[in-house]
């Protein structure tokens, strides 16, 4: 297990792996994109019509691909660079091949339909070096200025491993852990339904530290304490005590916590290479065609604003003045966007829609890297024998050090500081050597024999994404109370029932998903936004193939009343 503080179930190699298709909504879509009979086809008096896709992100570059495929012309725009929050970057005067991942860094092996386009553009990953996670050589956690060396969970002190177990307790106790993990294991969609449609009901309303509160297993207030800073999986959680413990059970059920892995040369490579890539198989387009080529390079600018006109047409102005009209938009760009950069018609959504945008919870999060001229934290204290330096885990404005390398007689870099919410926000209005200033003092204090500063070649490179203008927040994160408001827009995709001067524009992108802050999200609702496309074109799957809206009456999210 990685995790500092193990989740409740271990499984075995024997056991059928775990996707994250999640409880809400049980759709195998790694079958989907696997089966040889594709998505779905399209009439052939519908190929070459334009489709609009607002955001050239994970999700709206998959869109995009899958769109083309069918015959359709995606007509791409982006208000910055393709990649979104899969955004890797270089250090300047540095080896380019030494990158550091300002957003996505890390995906679990439960992101099924995300491994699928990373095999299909022929992407390596190799294990993240989480806290305690089986390829970090060591971790040290610090806290109340105390500091623990371990290279597994038995070599932190028992408390460490009574808050693991207070953790388990709680999970069977609170939210049938066990039952739940086995079911979406098995894909037995019944009795996912039938789990989760009580926890749903009786969660809804409940923070994650209330759960934690509840449970008989964590009444110490230091073991909530330390379960917050140090955490399961990649750290400390406290910066979600706010939060749905609704939230929190998706990530530990599809294990989405646990087994990181990293994309060898940045995750950025993903949407940029399906930008370039010319499949084998497509429809209407010759042999050859890719995004890049239908757009002649580079996608349209940032869009301006959003309108209804006659006949339910989608119209887009851009940042160039081009104005263009749509049968259908995908869009996949920050949801807040609709509500502060992009001049938008109250008509594009139902009214409950709106709600559920201007309800919609972001969390900050902040990142510094700094490259340094070797591992040099792989080097062996003379008198102790240990590693000089390690993974770490604080309570300290760093919270969340990690070492990133490419073998031992290579550059590589060091991840000084990663932050969520309040965290973060300390770091918003300091420049990046300012940032690592505090950084390279805090960590002074727990190696006060390692000189850091002295391995460094290059400038920091840092982000707050609550700071980036089209982002405004890392990732959403669900409130108690909200489940109704992200049922909205996660079904949004089902246009038959909405009325007809409504339809035609689609949310997609990580935020409108069960999963918001995990690529697989972005991918997931991009193809049920393909297949929402699809179905208004009157497309159609192939009948042993069907898509998420085929199946849609059968796995649906539990539905609250709103009464």
């Amino acid at each position: 297990m990685t995790s500092t503080v193990p989740n409740a179930v271990q499984h075995t190699d024997a056991q059928p792996p775990i996707t994250m298709f999640g409880p809400d909504f049980p759709y195998a879509y790694d079958d989907y994109l696997a089966h040889p009979a594709g998505l779905g086809q399209i009439p052939a008096t519908e190929h070459g019509q334009e489709v609009a896709v607002i955001g050239g992100g994970l999700s709206g570059i998959v869109a995009a691909y899958e769109l083309m495929k069918m015959g359709l012309k995606p007509v791409v725009y982006e208000a910055d660079q393709i990649g979104g929050r899969l955004r890797t970057v270089g250090f300047d005067g540095c080896d380019p091949s030494l990158t550091a991942e300002m957003g996505a860094m890390r995906f679990p092996p439960s992101s099924t339909a995300l491994q699928h386009y990373i095999d299909l553009v022929g992407l390596e990953t190799r294990a993240f070096p989480n806290p305690l996670a089986a390829g970090t050589p060591s971790t040290v956690v610090d806290l109340k200025g105390e500091s623990h060396y371990a290279e597994t969970v038995d070599d932190l002190p028992q408390v460490y491993r009574d808050v693991m177990h207070a953790w388990n307790a709680c999970l069977e106790e609170g939210a049938d852990f066990s039952d739940m993990n086995q079911a979406l294991r098995e894909r037995d969609v019944p009795r996912i339904r039938e789990i989760w449609a009580k926890l749903v009901e009786k969660l809804d309303n409940q923070t994650f530290y209330g759960f934690l509160c509840e449970s008989e297993a964590f009444k110490s207030f230091r073991h909530r304490e330390i379960f917050g800073q140090v955490g399961f999986g990649t750290g400390g959680w406290d910066t979600d005590f706010p939060n749905s413990i609704l939230e929190i059970l998706r990530v530990v059920y599809t294990e989405a916590d646990d087994h990181h892995r990293g994309i060898v040369g940045g995750s950025q490579q993903l949407p940029l290479r399906l930008w370039e890539r010319e499949p084998r198989k497509i429809v209407h387009w010759g042999l050859g065609t890719s995004l890049s080529s239908l757009h002649e390079g580079a996608p349209r600018p940032a869009v301006t604003r959003l309108h209804r006109t006659a006949g339910n047409g989608i119209t887009v102005t851009d940042a160039s003045g081009d104005i263009r009209t749509y049968r259908a938009a995908i869009f996949t760009a920050q949801s807040w966007m609709l509500l502060s950069k992009i001049d938008c018609d109250d008509s594009l959504f139902p009214i409950d829609h709106w709600t559920a945008i201007e309800r919609t919870h972001y969390m900050e999060s902040s990142k510094l890297f700094v490259p340094v001229d070797r591992p040099f934290w792989l080097d062996k204290d003379e008198v102790t024998g240990r590693d000089v330096m390690s993974m770490t885990l604080t309570d300290r404005m760093t919270r969340g050090t990690y070492l990133l390398d490419d073998g031992p007689d290579k550059p590589a870099t060091i991840c000084l500081s990663y932050t969520w919410c309040d965290d973060s926000l300390k770091w918003l209005p300091l420049s990046a050597n300012e940032r690592m200033e505090v950084m390279l003092k805090s960590l002074g204090e727990i190696y006060p024999n390692v000189d850091i500063r002295k391995h460094i070649i290059g400038n920091p490179v840092t982000v707050s994404w609550e700071n980036e203008p089209y982002f405004m927040g890392a990732f959403k994160a669900n409130l108690p109370g909200h489940y109704r408001y992200q049922r909205r827009l996660f079904t949004h995709f089902m246009q038959d029932r909405l009325p007809e001067d409504k339809r035609g524009i689609y949310l997609a992108g990580d935020d409108i998903s069960w999963t918001a802050g995990w690529a697989e999200g972005a991918v997931t609702t991009a193809l049920n936004a393909v297949w929402g496309v699809m179905h208004q074109f009157g497309g159609t799957t192939d009948g042993t193939n069907p898509g998420p809206g085929d199946l849609y009456d059968e796995i649906a999210p539990v539905e609250l009343p709103e009464d």
